[in-house]
């Protein structure tokens, strides 16, 4: 081994189209059943944005270069 470490790929984030909510898997969305440490990928079908009320597929995956609005 080099003695390099590889680091985790982050967690992408996500954000709702309709109202600019970010998903973020570290946080999760403990209100909706949702526990921090959730990929959104793993969160069930039918969750709903818990601003706006979008359904799932109404959120894009932000890249890893991408400027998230107001951060």
């Amino acid at each position: 081994m080099s003695g390099q470490t590889v680091a985790e790929p982050e967690a992408r984030k996500w954000m709702c189209e309709l109202c600019g909510l970010i998903y973020d898997p570290a946080e999760g969305d403990p209100d909706s059943g949702i526990p921090p440490g959730t990929p959104f990928e793993d969160i069930p079908d039918d969750w709903m944005c818990p601003i706006c009320g979008a359904e799932k597929a109404d959120f894009r995956e932000l890249g890893p270069d991408e400027n998230v609005p107001g951060m």
